[in-house]
């Protein structure tokens, strides 16, 4: 049974493992409501997952320890399993999705743990993990549906009522459900009256599915950048308690993430993996009634491919508005690319850069003027194209 002396308990345990990580008072992101965030992503491995699975593996018994522990992981879980197991001294195998980031992949590696990588996502990799431990004797440590490793995740709960008073709601990512299910949990023994907010992407809504038609549901398939809450089903431990102790729950989309994103590097100077930054965007696209609320939102991890925040970033540009394309037909004739580029400027707008080409226009000496712009957002694109077109340019 989970029990919030075991939470304290975690607590206790993971005091010379883990790192506190404390409150971030954030400005610009949610104006209509006082954020705070809890930067998860500055733990030990980058992500709140080494709590969990370090308060599980310091639980088991001397001869479970000597047999070694096996668990599977998108990667962040995979990283905490490896720590803790090194930290005691004993053997881990990490079953990971072939599609993981090759950071957290070599990260794992790093830690000390053995790797096998799966063909599919995490719900495949659980499946082969099970395997290998019936047949090696392994204990498994699971990433959310196991009351150790929720305890370990709730120590997150006691930081933050430790850290700020009169908080309104806590929002959390949601994945399999073990983050929420420890927050929820411990939150709503010791201050009933926080909110208690889930967020999933809209790619992967086990959870959300499973919550509105009140039993598990399992996915056909998932899609989506949070690659860390890219979970088919939610544990039964973790739906028990998300259905009794969680407010509401709500997805975001890609796109919001990837603004989320753009927005903790710009604003606060914070990398966030998509599942990190899910939390984020539903405070900033007002998933929730948050306005002029205290509310914290958990940062739950940071390990994302550089190669992978790259494209994130460009999304999330596109999606807020702070990077455009305008395609604009011509007659092509000296001086009109100068009077393009001049609105633009005087508008405040930087072209970033111009394609020009001949197309099937109406005039036989049209062409097509493609250009690729820097704005602050969409009422500046907005500005911009209604500039053009009171001057005359036909927007494509």
């Amino acid at each position: 049974m989970l029990t919030l002396d075991k939470v304290f308990d975690a607590q206790t345990v993971l005091r010379n493992i883990i790192r506190e990580t404390s409150l971030v008072r954030s400005y610009g992101i949610a104006p209509d409501c006082e954020l705070y965030l809890k930067p998860e992503n500055l733990q030990i491995t980058g992500s709140f997952k080494v709590r969990g699975s370090a308060y599980k593996i310091a639980m088991l018994s001397d001869e479970e320890k000597a047999k070694g522990v096996i668990a599977c992981s998108a990667g962040n879980h995979a990283q905490g399993v490896a720590l803790a197991a090194a930290k005691n001294g004993i053997k881990s195998l990490i079953c990971l999705p072939d599609s993981a980031p090759i950071s957290k992949v070599e990260a794992t590696k790093g830690y000390g743990a053995e790797v096998c990588l799966v063909e599919g996502c995490y719900d495949d990799a659980y499946q082969k993990a099970l395997e290998l431990k019936e047949s090696e004797g392994y204990t498994f440590v699971h990433p959310f549906d196991d009351e150790n490793v929720i305890a370990g995740q709730g120590t997150i709960a006691l930081e933050i009522l430790n850290d700020i008073d009169n908080i309104d709601a806590i929002v959390v990512p949601v994945g399999g459900g073990g983050l929420i299910s420890g927050i929820a949990y411990a939150v709503k023994q010791i201050r009933p009256s926080i909110k208690i907010y889930g967020v999933q992407a809209s790619g992967a809504p086990s959870m959300f599915n499973s919550i509105k038609n009140n039993e598990i549901q399992c996915l056909n398939e998932v899609q989506t950048i949070a690659d860390g809450i890219a979970v088919k089903q939610p544990g039964e431990n973790t739906f028990n308690i998300v259905s009794e102790y969680v407010d509401d729950i709500a997805t975001v989309t890609d796109d919001e993430i990837s603004s989320a994103i753009l927005a903790l590097i710009e604003s606060q100077k914070m990398i966030a993996e998509g599942a990190g930054a899910a939390a984020v965007a539903a405070v900033m696209f007002d998933k929730f009634q948050l306005k002029g609320k205290r509310v914290v939102s958990v940062v739950s991890g940071g390990n994302i491919d550089v190669t992978s925040l790259s494209r994130v970033i460009n999304r999330g540009l596109l999606t807020s508005g702070r990077s455009s394309s305008l395609m604009i037909e011509l007659i092509d004739k000296p001086g009109q690319l100068m009077d393009v580029s001049r609105i633009i400027a005087e508008c405040g707008g930087n072209v970033t850069s111009v394609h020009h080409e001949r197309g099937n226009t109406e005039s036989v000496n049209g062409c097509f003027l493609r250009i690729q712009m820097e704005t602050r957002d969409y009422d500046h694109v907005r500005l911009i194209t209604q500039t053009l077109r009171d001057k005359g340019f036909k927007i494509v």
